[in-house]
């Protein structure tokens, strides 16, 4: 099959273009390149990268009508929830423009197109759309409505709306995907994990936003990659969320990478003794957790990997990968890896 994957130089983005290449899938990959891009997460891969931002239109145009695709998948986003508290304008242009500009070139492509029942638009998409949860409250599952907290919720959960809408409005084969936080090799530098390894490892103070008791729901980038394949396959209009049944609070994850730290690379003091508690982020949501059975049932996916195996495998991946003149500043640890 032919696919465009959008963002395909970022941390989840890089693990389905290597996956689908690994498949002998034909890749064109559209990325801008900004901070969170790292080429190097597909540099083994047989892929057509194009340069340029989803919110040219002119360039987005151009590449379905030299790509063909048989399916998107969309993932090119701003994702940071920090940055989109001291910044919202890029976010606003890149999740909620981009995805309109993606949108309109993908509906020409299908009208035009000779089998337009086997195209599918993959639209990916966060938890965080939802809001938050109380301690006791279920999951969240496909019926969830939309309640944003940060500026990068809002953005996101209104590319949802734009998907959907053109889906319903005029017939595009759009599959919208909810998933909560990923880990794995390749994250950029300035997400949890990397940065508690980054910190720990260069013997600095291990942050955490406020008491440390907020939880999420982690998925190996590697299952949610496959299941983001696998929705190509879904009925046109479905909704699925992945998620890994793995709760943790932000201090329990924190303290479980110290211990393999303390295992894998020890030294005289226990890595837990360099947490410290920070002022929290603004606006932070207090619960996510994700029902996965939407694809469960429509695609028969399921995560491949439990949380211990894989955060092990992520944090002796890092570790192989820090570069020997490791500084607080890098935002890519695996880029000495390549």
């Amino acid at each position: 099959m032919r696919y465009i994957v959008t963002g395909g130089y970022g941390f989840i983005g890089s693990a389905v273009v290597r996956q689908l290449c690994a498949a002998g899938h034909e890749v064109f990959n559209l990325d801008s390149k900004t901070y969170a891009a790292n080429p190097e997460a597909v540099a083994e891969c047989e892929v057509q990268n194009v340069h340029a931002c989803i919110t040219n239109r002119q360039a987005v145009a151009a590449l379905f009508k030299a790509a063909r695709p048989d399916a998107v998948i969309h993932l090119a986003a701003e994702t940071h929830v920090d940055r989109s508290i001291d910044g919202p304008s890029a976010f606003m242009k890149t999740n909620v423009d981009g995805t309109f500009s993606l949108l309109e070139a993908a509906l020409a492509h299908w009208q035009a197109t000779d089998e337009p029942d086997g195209f599918r638009f993959v639209h990916v998409s966060t938890d965080e759309v939802f809001g938050d949860l109380g301690p006791d409250d279920p999951p969240f599952d496909e019926t969830t409505s939309h309640k944003p907290s940060s500026p990068y919720s809002a953005s996101k959960a209104a590319s949802d709306h734009l998907a959907r809408a053109w889906q319903h409005t005029y017939g595009l084969p759009v599959v919208v995907t909810n998933c909560t936080n990923n880990f794995g090799p390749w994250q950029n530098g300035e997400k949890l994990i990397p940065t508690v390894i980054r910190k720990a490892v260069l013997g600095a103070s291990i942050p955490i936003y406020g008491d440390g008791q907020n939880v999420r729901d982690w998925l190996y980038v590697e299952d949610h990659a496959r299941g983001l394949i696998d929705a190509c396959q879904a009925e046109s209009g479905a909704t699925l969320l992945f998620g890994a049944r793995a709760e943790r609070s932000n201090l329990d994850l924190v303290n479980s990478i110290c211990a393999l730290l303390d295992e894998l690379r020890p030294k005289t003091t226990p890595y837990a003794e360099q947490i410290e508690f920070v002022a929290d982020r603004k606006g932070h949501d207090r619960r996510y957790g994700v029902d996965p059975a939407s694809a469960e049932r429509a695609i028969g996916w399921s995560p491949r990997q439990s949380f211990e195996d894989a955060l092990r495998q992520t944090v002796q991946w890092y570790l192989e990968s820090l570069p020997a003149d490791l500084k607080d500043s890098d935002d890519r640890l695996g880029l000495a890896r390549a």
